[in-house]
């Protein structure tokens, strides 16, 4: 970086694909760093044109200037030096590209002056493994010199029988990101734009007594395409098992997986005794997908023997988690919308409120159940419990999840040591 930004805030950004460039704009826009030093690791098409057009274009989010301004004002970057690596004033702020090197360990975050780096590649998730590690790791970036890494998607341990090392969490922010300890976490995974999603949409329930003692809880999200998605179809890798991995997406509603349940447990602990399933429907769409959350609880009935929870007592819930604790990272919405009103909406997840609802059932309970469970009747109980169906929006690439992210980085920044 140049000796303008010299010992200033600087943030690192390891990759440029659509979370890496996503998290680049965005700070571009929050200008809480000094300047931003994005690691390519090789070139970008032929010329340095050919990087500035990849840098401010983008199809589903317009260009940059677009995103930063509207249509006021357009976005002016220049280059400033080009050597081996490239250093660009975007605007006033100082965005540096690093052409070098791919494995973390050898980026050269200390010479940089970078201590907190953002990995976007999705390539490097597995906190065990380490920093000498050939074909590169997480901790690679704690070896070139950043104190600490964020991984923009959740963990994957490959080796199951070792457990996440004492140095390393999962964070998101508005859910348990106060729980970060510098003296003490220096890899660190912002899960998923999903688990980041449900957390914000389950976190209400748990807090209102009414609908905290939660029994069972599914989650599909339909889900837009992504980058792991084939745009035609083509043959699986060798010993694949799931073979709708590689079918083509533009033609396709596509059944997957997700792992955004046991993240959730990483975040919300208290989810840990649910029965909880997930999964995930691709969908033919670039961005803003939806979580639909079937969630039992056993709840009380009021004074008239009247279910309490119901469609208006659950989006109350909602609207006063919007205005309270959760200000600016739920929303709370009575309209009718369809996914592209929720595109660059800056929130992790937005309620349909429009769509909630719930119904109240009884399950009966012989003398000879409850007599296993030690209470001695000769008569039924009857427990009232509720099944609710609740809808949430999030646009998964930068309005939920690099907001988030970007926000997580923030407070990450200003309380490390």
């Amino acid at each position: 970086m140049s000796a303008t930004v010299k010992d200033k805030r600087l943030l690192g950004i390891n990759g440029m694909g659509r979370i890496g460039k996503l998290t680049l704009w965005n700070f571009l826009h929050q200008r809480h760093f000094d300047g931003i030093v994005v690691n390519m690791g090789r070139e970008v098409g032929k010329s340095v044109d050919d990087l500035v057009q990849v840098m401010e274009t983008d199809s589903t989010y317009g260009s940059l200037g677009r995103f930063l301004y509207g249509y006021s004002k357009k976005c002016e970057i220049r280059l400033l030096e080009e050597s081996t690596n490239l250093l660009f004033d975007v605007d006033g702020m100082m965005v540096k590209v690093l052409r070098e090197a791919r494995n973390p360990k050898d980026i050269s975050w200390r010479r940089e002056g970078v201590r907190l780096v953002i990995d976007t590649t999705g390539q490097f998730l597995d906190p065990t493994v380490p920093a000498d590690q050939k074909n590169g790791s997480l901790r690679g970036h704690l070896e070139g010199g950043a104190e600490k890494v964020i991984a923009s998607a959740p963990f994957k341990i490959k080796d199951k029988s070792l457990k996440t090392p004492d140095d390393s969490t999962c964070l998101i922010n508005g859910i348990n990101h106060t729980s970060f300890d510098p003296a003490r976490h220096h890899v660190i995974s912002a899960a998923s734009c999903t688990t980041t999603g449900l957390a914000h949409l389950i976190k209400p329930l748990l807090e209102t007594r009414e609908t905290s003692q939660i029994l069972t809880a599914s989650m599909s999200t339909i889900h837009a395409a992504t980058n792991t998605q084939n745009v035609l179809d083509a043959p699986p890798k060798t010993s694949a098992t799931d073979l709708r991995k590689n079918r083509s997406i533009m033609n396709n509603i596509i059944l997957s997986t997700t792992g955004s349940a046991k993240a959730l447990e990483q975040v919300l602990p208290e989810i840990k005794q649910v029965g909880f399933m997930a999964d995930s429907v691709r969908i033919p769409t670039s961005t803003v997908s939806l979580i639909i959350l079937n969630i039992t609880f056993h709840t009380p009935l009021d004074a008239t023997g009247q279910p309490v929870v119901s469609q208006h007592f659950l989006n109350d819930v909602y609207r006063k988690a919007a205005e309270g604790s959760q200000k600016g990272l739920l929303l709370f919405s009575e309209r009718q919308n369809v996914s592209t009103d929720i595109l660059g909406v800056r929130a992790a997840v937005v309620v349909e409120g429009h769509e909630n609802h719930a119904r109240t059932g009884f399950v009966t309970i012989p003398p000879e159940t409850l007599a296993v469970a030690g209470v001695k009747t000769d008569k039924e109980v009857q427990i009232p419990v509720t099944h609710a169906k609740l809808f949430g929006w999030y646009d998964n690439e930068f309005g939920s999840y690099v907001n988030c992210l970007g926000e997580l980085a923030i407070y990450i920044d200003k309380n490390m040591r």
